[in-house]
């Protein structure tokens, strides 16, 4: 049923990763009189096909777009509601931060989205 990062399907067996997902949630007081980005989860956690960003992939998805030039993971996962460039993947410890949100034939069956990886 896989059909790579364009299909309009993955195979559950080929979603190897939980992910969660989070949306920009009401900036928190940090304290010092500044403050820092709260984050609200979208729950539930999805399993995710997780493939590493290769230009071949995004140029396919993105036609060349400048604005993916530095993605690093392209994340197929079950359709829902409220993702966007502002959303933020958890996966393992580590955050990648969506920079495309593709859904293929728009059928609301998968998403595909384009992130990446920044180092903090």
């Amino acid at each position: 049923m896989a059909r790579g990062i364009l299909g309009s399907s993955v195979a559950i067996g080929h979603r190897h990763k939980r992910v969660l997902l989070q949306n920009p949630g009401p900036d928190a007081a940090d304290g010092l009189g500044g403050f820092t980005q709260s984050w609200i989860d979208l729950p539930p956690a999805a399993d995710a096909r997780i493939e590493s960003a290769s230009a071949a992939a995004l140029e396919r998805l993105a036609a060349g777009t400048t604005v993916l030039a530095s993605a690093s993971h392209v994340v197929t996962l079950p359709f829902r509601e409220g993702v966007s460039t502002r959303t933020r993947l958890l996966l393992d410890g580590r955050v990648l931060h969506v920079a495309g949100v593709h859904d293929p034939e728009e059928r609301h069956i998968d998403l595909v989205l384009i992130c990446e990886e920044r180092v903090a």
